[in-house]
C-alpha cells in the first residue's frame, strides 16, 4: 500500500519514475512534492467547491466545479514544478522560479478566500446583516427622496395658505379692537361714544371681516386639494418602500466585502486573514520553494543526461535528414 502510496506521489510531482527509481535517496524529496503539490489541489478543490456552492447553491454544480478546479490547479502545480530544472546557476534558476513564484501567490490568494470566508462564517453572517441594513436603508433614502420633494413642496404651499387666513385674521381682530377702543373711549379719540369715527372703524373691520371668509372658503379648499395630493402621494410611498422588501445578500461578494469589513474594523481578524493567506502561499510556493533550495542530486544528473541524448539524437537525425536531402538535389 505504502509503495503505490509513493508511486502516486512520485506521479503527482512530475518526476519521471524510471530514472527516479535508480535514485533512492531522492526517492523521498519527489514523494514530498508530490504529496504537497497533491493537497494543494486537493485544498483548491474544496475552497473552490464551497465558493460555487455559495454562488448556485447546489451541492452538484459545486462537486463538479470544484473538482475541475481542483484538477486544474492541481496540473498547473505539477506543471510548474516539472519545469524547473537545476542547474550550477543559483541565479539563473532564481530567475526561471520568480514568474512560477507570482503566479503561486495569485494561486494561493484565490484559494484561501473561500477557505477564510468559511473560517469567520459567523462573524461574516453577523456583518453581512449589518450590511443588509445599510443597503436597505440606502434604498428607502433614495425613494424617499424622490418623494419629499414633491411632498415638502406640497406641504410649504398649505403652510403658505395657512398663513395667509392666520394674517388675515390677526388684522380683522386689530380692526374690531380698534372699533371697540373707539366705542368705549379706551383709545382712539378717547371719547364715549358710538359716533361717526367708531362706524367708519367698525365698517373697516367688517370690510376686513368678508375678506377673510372669502380668503378662508378659497384657501380652505385649495388646503382639502393639497391634503389629497400629500395622502396619495404618502400611499404611494409606502406602497414603493414595502415592496423593497430585505435584500438577498447570499451573495459571495457581499460576503467579501463584509470579510474585508471585519478586517477593517477588528485588527485580529485582519492578523489572522493574513495569517491564513501567508499560510496558503507558504503551501503553494512549497514544492517550488523545495525545487529551487535543493542541491543537484542524482536525478537531475541522470535526466540531464537523458535530455541531452535526446538533443544529440534529435540533432544527429536532422543532419542525417539534411544529408539524404542533399543527395537527392544533387541527383535531380
Amino acid at each position: 500500500m505504502l509503495e503505490y502510496l509513493k508511486m502516486f506521489f512520485w506521479l503527482c510531482s512530475g518526476a519521471t519514475v524510471s530514472i527516479l527509481k535508480r535514485c533512492p535517496t531522492e526517492q523521498s524529496k519527489y514523494a514530498g512534492i508530490g504529496a504537497t503539490i497533491f493537497f494543494t489541489g486537493l485544498l483548491a478543490g474544496l475552497s473552490s467547491g464551497y465558493a460555487l456552492y455559495s454562488v448556485f447553491d447546489s451541492i452538484g454544480y459545486a462537486i463538479l466545479f470544484g473538482a475541475v478546479w481542483g484538477l486544474m490547479i492541481f496540473n498547473l502545480d505539477r506543471l510548474i514544478v516539472l519545469s524547473m530544472r537545476k542547474s550550477n546557476n543559483k541565479y539563473k534558476e532564481f530567475m526561471q522560479a520568480t514568474p512560477r513564484f507570482i503566479l503561486a501567490v495569485l494561486i494561493a490568494l484565490v484559494i484561501s478566500k473561500p477557505l477564510e470566508i468559511k473560517i469567520f462564517e459567523k462573524e461574516i453572517a453577523t456583518e453581512v446583516q449589518t450590511l443588509g441594513q445599510e443597503i436597505l436603508g440606502e434604498q428607502e433614502s433614495s425613494i424617499s427622496l424622490r418623494y419629499n420633494f414633491s411632498l415638502d413642496s406640497l406641504r410649504n404651499e398649505n403652510a403658505r395658505l395657512l398663513s395667509e387666513i392666520e394674517t388675515k385674521q390677526i388684522k380683522r381682530d386689530q380692526l374690531f379692537k380698534i372699533a371697540q377702543e373707539e366705542a368705549d373711549g379706551t383709545g382712539g379719540t378717547k371719547k364715549r361714544n358710538a359716533g361717526p369715527i367708531y362706524r367708519i372703524k367698525l365698517a373697516d373691520a367688517e370690510r376686513v371681516q368678508g375678506e377673510l371668509e372669502a380668503l378662508q372658503n378659497r384657501n380652505n379648499q385649495l388646503i382639502t386639494s393639497i391634503e389629497k395630493s400629500i395622502n396619495s402621494i404618502q400611499t404611494d410611498l409606502n406602497d414603493n418602500l414595502q415592496k423593497l422588501g430585505d435584500p438577498n445578500m447570499q451573495g459571495l461578494s457581499f460576503k467579501l466585502t463584509a470579510l474585508d469589513r471585519l478586517g477593517n474594523k477588528y485588527q485580529t481578524i485582519w492578523l489572522a486573514n493574513w495569517f491564513i493567506i501567508l499560510l496558503f502561499i507558504t503551501i503553494e510556493i512549497a514544492p517550488i520553494l523545495t525545487k529551487l533550495i535543493s542541491p543537484i542530486g542524482p536525478y537531475d544528473h541522470l535526466l540531464a543526461v537523458r535530455e541531452h541524448f535526446y538533443q544529440n539524437y534529435k540533432k544527429e537525425k536532422v543532419t542525417k535528414s539534411d544529408k539524404a536531402l542533399d543527395e537527392i538535389l544533387s541527383v535531380i
